[in-house]
């Protein structure tokens, strides 16, 4: 790219104004990706330092996370770039894709907070991370490519919308089905959690397994 940081040929998307003698403040407005962990998963003392960084180095704006699933660290000039990345790697964060790279792969919580997750969503993605670090920092593709990784077919990082490689767990064994909490539940002895809706005489065939979109049921 036009700016960047000693070694790494993406993770900046450099930004110039045309105008700089009208618009004085913004003359550069630099943007910074920094490598999210697996199923975004911060501590407050992480957060608290990342802010930190970037309140003394760049505008404070942040966006947290830009679709390609990096923080996104929005503006900043280049004589702050180097002392930015120092500091960023001193506490153990890196720059993430950017450009005609291997971006930054990304999941869902996975089996950390999810009952539906078929595979370790996180423990691929941080696989994923470590294999494609060349790809990653050192632009070598003709385009971009994004992986990401859904641990059910929910696709909560919408893998099949924003990913070229998406990979979705799925359920291989035969399907279980517990009868009796069925019937329970459609007598109404057994109440839906999470504040569902409460339904009244549920027809088992009409609503449930006639609904099944494989016709498993």
């Amino acid at each position: 790219g036009i700016v960047g940081v000693l070694g790494y040929g993406s993770g900046i998307i450099g930004r110039y104004i045309d105008l700089p003698e009208e618009f004085p403040g913004v003359e550069h407005f630099h943007t910074v990706r920094v490598n999210q962990p697996s199923g975004w998963f911060y501590t407050t003392k992480a957060l608290r330092e990342l802010c930190e960084i970037w309140d003394e180095h760049g505008s404070s704006l942040l966006n947290v996370h830009g679709s390609t699933g990096d923080m996104i660290f929005l503006g900043t000039t280049t004589p702050e770039l180097e002392p930015c990345f120092a500091k960023l790697t001193a506490k153990g964060w890196d720059l993430g894709g950017s450009g005609s790279a291997m971006r930054s792969p990304s999941c869902c919580v996975g089996p950390a907070r999810c009952e539906w997750s078929c595979f370790d969503t996180m423990d691929a993605c941080y696989e994923a991370t470590q294999h494609f670090q060349f790809e990653m920092h050192r632009p070598s593709y003709p385009y971009k490519f994004k992986i990401k990784m859904s641990g059910c077919p929910n696709d909560c990082v919408a893998a099949v919308a924003r990913a070229d490689c998406s990979v979705i767990g799925v359920w291989k064994d035969d399907i279980r089905i517990d009868q009796a909490a069925v019937k329970a539940y459609a007598a109404g002895e057994l109440k839906p959690r999470g504040g569902a809706t409460v339904y009244k005489n549920i027809d088992v065939q009409a609503d449930i397994v006639g609904l099944c979109p494989t016709a498993c049921m």
